[in-house]
């Protein structure tokens, strides 16, 4: 069966001249609407209005003109269906037997950041999502493509055999109905945000895919990577490659872990991540500075890590990243003089990162994890605090410098995995307690990494102490002041030893689990 009718609509142009010329070219009689047949004909592709098919002319400011039984009774015929066959006769209607058909612009209509409602709207396709759907069930007969990097397969296909195989046309429908779910979920998430109901009773959510990747955490796990259609600037989905191999599941995820924490800054800072974990936070007057106390934080555990930068990496700073082995180095931006040292070394990876909304300036996004059979939905935790937040609870008030510190282990300890104690000094982490069964656990470590880096140093606590036994191994360290949450029942015990040791505590009423 040979193709002999297209009707072709499209808001995406894009070789659509050329790949109706071939068309026509072997013989095969082109109908279009709108702008798409405005260009045709300039073009001198011939090509007959949808007008001349229907009989009935295009209304509404081009609102209605291809619902209508002439063309889907063309597109949704049974060409092997007697009955279907009869009845095309004694209407007179003719078959359809390929639709070339994109959407209206929707995505790029509500991208723009003074789109009016009313614009938004205009811009819902109702006739393409249609056809589309019409062309794509009835795939037994009908190719249907929505896609133009599926121009030239049709094309070979089309030219070898003036039809394509039954193979290509199942793979065509199943793009298209993923393709038309995608928009609908994009509008229907345009409309929860209108509407302000980000959690409704029915949640579609749509992701492109950005790359395959060679394995997931482990290399017998198959993976990829999707982003989100209107993911933020300040995003790894958004991030640009500059140098090095191809990313793995497991650089994506500990990048997006640097990210998170790298907003909590508007000074200079550094942060890198070994497993999802901070192993080293510092900030400075300078972004040489700032990684020098990220590196001194654990130079053991960087080795092989993630580290992400807020401003442009120097000559210096890269000079000091070259000396060891990194996976990720990602920044605003590399000077050439920087870019040129760093690409020297043949498998990292450099990647430069849009504007980061920092500090309180963050904007909550919904989170989706997933669990067996379901999904979990929750706001992203870009809780912040200031020193006006913070309650004293001991005899003795944070001195200015650690209350300094103190602010600043908060800022970190959010973003590691909980149960976490986080010990820093002089605007650095010093010890990083993560994903222990205790509290008192987590404390230990934290103390041992941190050695006698630990002394004077301040004590940042994801959630409230059970009891008083974190306060007593933080007193033996040298440890002078504490961040935590409170609401304990056994807050006082815990007051009780820090006071009986001189250590400044301050309570937030806000905890920070990360599991």
């Amino acid at each position: 069966m040979a193709i002999r009718r297209a009707l072709v609509s499209v808001s995406d142009k894009t070789g659509i001249v050329e790949f109706c010329r071939e068309l026509a070219n072997q013989g095969v009689e082109i109908v279009s609407t709108g702008g798409t047949k405005t260009l045709l004909e300039k073009e001198n592709v011939p090509v007959i209005g949808i007008s001349d098919v229907t009989g009935f002319p295009e209304v509404l400011d081009g609102r209605v003109k291809t619902l209508h039984p002439a063309v889907h009774s063309g597109l949704l015929a049974i060409r092997d269906n007697e009955e279907h066959i009869e009845t095309m006769k004694k209407l007179g209607l003719d078959y359809i037997d390929i639709v070339i058909v994109n959407l209206y612009p929707f995505q790029q209509t509500i991208e723009k950041p003074d789109v009016s409602y009313e614009d938004a709207i205009e811009n819902i396709d109702i006739g393409g999502p249609t056809m589309l759907r019409s062309a794509a069930k009835n795939h037994a007969f009908v190719t249907v493509v929505v896609d133009a990097g599926d121009y030239a397969k049709v094309l070979e296909e089309v030219k070898a055999e003036g039809d394509t195989t039954l193979e290509t046309r199942k793979r065509l429908a199943a793009k298209v109905f993923r393709h038309t779910a995608a928009y609908d979920s994009l509008i229907s998430d345009y409309f929860a945000k209108v509407l302000d109901e980000p959690l409704p009773e029915r949640l579609s959510v749509t992701y492109e895919k950005v790359q395959e990747l060679r394995y997931g955490e482990n290399p017998h796990q198959k993976a990829a990577f999707y982003k989100k259609p209107l993911s933020s600037e300040g995003s790894i989905t958004r991030a640009k490659q500059l140098h090095g191999k191809e990313l793995s599941y497991n650089n994506i995820n500990d990048a997006n872990a640097a990210l998170s924490i790298l907003k909590e800054f508007d000074e200079p800072a550094v942060v890198a991540v070994k497993h999802m974990n901070p192993c080293g936070v510092g900030i400075g007057a300078d972004i040489d500075e700032a990684y020098r106390k990220a590196y001194e934080a654990d130079p053991t555990s960087i080795f092989g890590g993630i580290v992400a930068a807020n401003r442009t990496i120097d000559t210096a700073t890269a000079a000091k990243l070259g000396e060891i082995f990194l996976e990720i180095v990602i920044a605003p931006d590399f000077t050439p003089e920087a870019l040129e040292i760093l690409q020297k070394k043949k498998n990292i990876r450099l990647m430069t990162i849009g504007e980061l909304d920092a500090g309180s300036k963050r904007e909550s996004e919904w989170l989706v994890t997933s669990v067996e059979g379901g999904m979990l939905v929750q706001q992203s935790d870009v809780h912040s605090l200031t020193e006006a937040d913070l309650t004293v609870v001991t005899d003795r008030a944070p001195t200015a410098e650690e209350l300094k510190q103190l602010l600043f282990g908060w800022k970190v300890v959010k973003h590691v995995k909980s149960n976490a104690i986080l010990l820093a000094a002089d605007n650095m982490t010093v010890g990083v307690g993560a994903g222990q069964m205790n509290r008192v656990g987590a404390a230990k470590i934290a103390i041992e990494q941190a050695g006698e880096k630990a002394r004077g140093a301040v004590l940042a606590s994801d959630a409230f102490f059970p009891m008083g036994d974190t306060l007593e191994l933080a007193a033996k360290a040298g440890i002078t002041a504490v961040i935590q949450p409170g609401g304990s029942i056994k807050d006082a015990e815990s007051i009780a030893v820090a006071n009986a040791n001189g250590i400044a505590m301050v309570m937030t009423g806000v905890r920070h689990f990360k599991h």
